[in-house]
Formats: structure tokens, C-alpha cells, sequence
């Protein structure tokens, strides 16, 4: 219906996740090849110099924090995520309209690998039994306990899996917490473990990127994506957590 002027569109489903039929392989929104992503880089117009901002209407935690994560993980230099988002820019009075934008042709944006740290179903077996490691799940405090779950098949969480939903990186307006409220918020995680010995997942890789930038936001190095999260560790007959037990 309406999109801020100018700005072009990137769907979840199919530009920013390969979805296979069988989702106990990479669970819902697994990452596309890097050649993939490189196509729909190259089919927005973007080039390695390209300054680009997202967003999305759910405070960033959706489709802008994964783009966001995929551009760095691509090694582009020069991305930012729309604080507030969608909401937030038509309240401060940025024009929007549903006009349709045109895409520059550029050459094809080369991608080689994705440079920042990912987990997998088979390292996450063997670290929820690891001291050593902090597993931190982002989902809401009714998912991770069991009592709900609206979008996957069983309910519960990954067992150590700690539980800091990624609301809480927000304020009661939608906006980020400042970075110093951000840095006290997570310094007993950093403080816990080593930076490679901390994963971060939610339902299906997408909303952990939100607290991935988040920790970024407030200074702290980038920690692993766990892409499969809950939508395929529990269609793996994996051992499922409720209540802390």
C-alpha cells in the first residue's frame, strides 16, 4: 500500500532465504547461496560502494535485521538499519507513496563467502551440554517456556539455551535502547563466555539478527548465527527443554 519514497522492496521468503521443502533441513528461512544473495544484490542495484539503509515495519526485527546481517556477513562496508522503521519514519514526516521505483543496472556484486560466524544443528548438539558456551534464544518468554507456539510444530527450547527475548533490546516506543544501556544489557554474557562460544537463534534465523545487530550496536564483537534455530532443531527428534527442565 505505501513504502517510503524511493525505497525498493526485498522479500524475506524469497530473496533473503532458500526455502526448502523439507524444513528439518535448514529450518524455515535458511540462508540462500552465497551466489544467490549475490543475484538479488545485483538485482536491487547495489554495488560494494552502495550506502544502504532497511527497514521494515516491525521495529527491525524482521526482514531488516536479516538483510542487514547478510550485507555484513557479504562484507559490505556500508549498511544501517532504520531505527523505528516503517512506523517511526511516517510519524518524523519522511514522504512515502506507492510508486513504483526503478533499479540502476550495475555489474554483478560478487560474493565469495559468508565472512561472519554461523552455528549449525550438528555444533549445537554438541554444545547444549557445554559449559563452555552460551546458547541465547530470542524468541518470547511464552515460546521459550513451552506454554505456546503459533508457528512450529513442538514447543520448548533448546536445553541450556538462556532466554533474553529481543523486545527487550527495545524501548516502550519501538527504538533501540541507547548503547550504553544496550552494553550494560549483554556485558554478562560477553563477560561469561568467549565471543566464538556464543550462538544466537530464535524461530528461524531471522529475529536472532536483531539481537545480533543489537550487540553490534552496542560494541561488542559479532557472535555465531544458529540459521536453522528452533524450526529445525525440533523437527530433528532432538531433545526438547520446557519449564527449565
Amino acid at each position: 500500500a505505501k513504502h517510503l519514497a524511493g525505497a525498493l522492496h526485498v522479500d524475506l521468503n524469497t530473496q533473503l532465504a532458500d526455502i526448502k521443502p523439507d524444513l528439518s533441513k535448514g529450518g524455515r528461512h535458511p540462508l540462500p547461496t552465497v551466489q544467490q544473495f549475490s543475484k538479488v544484490l545485483t538485482g536491487l542495484g547495489i554495488t560494494t560502494t552502495s550506502h544502504v539503509v532497511v527497514y521494515d515495519d516491525k521495529n527491525g526485527s524482521n526482514a531488516a535485521a536479516r538483510f542487514w546481517w547478510m550485507l555484513q556477513s557479504a562484507g559490505h562496508k556500508s549498511v544501517q538499519v532504520l531505527n523505528g522503521g516503517f512506523q517511526y519514519a511516517i510519524q518524523a514526516g519522511i514522504p512515502a507513496n506507492s510508486n513504483k521505483v526503478s533499479v540502476a543496472k550495475v555489474d554483478p556484486y560478487i560474493i565469495k563467502e559468508w565472512r561472519l560466524p554461523l552455528s549449525d544443528i550438528v555444533e549445537m548438539e554438541n554444545v547444549a551440554v557445554d559449559k563452555n558456551y552460551i546458547v541465547i534464544d530470542v524468541r518470547s518468554p511464552e515460546r521459550y517456556y513451552g506454554e505456546t507456539e503459533p508457528i512450529d510444530l513442538v514447543a520448548g527450547h533448546i536445553p541450556t539455551a538462556i532466554n533474553i527475548p529481543f523486545t527487550e533490546n527495545l524501548d516502550e516506543d519501538g527504538l533501540f535502547l541507547s548503547k550504553e544501556q544496550l552494553r550494560i544489557k549483554y556485558a554478562a554474557v560477553f563477560d561469561k563466555a568467549k565471543n566464538e562460544n556464543i550462538i544466537v537463534h530464535c524461530g528461524s534465523g531471522v529475529t536472532a539478527c536483531h539481537t545480533i545487530l543489537t550487540m553490534s550496536y552496542a560494541g561488542y564483537q559479532i557472535p555465531k548465527l544458529y540459521v536453522g534455530s528452533w524450526s529445525e532443531w525440533s523437527r530433528n527428534n532432538k531433545v526438547i527443554a520446557t519449564n527449565d527442565k
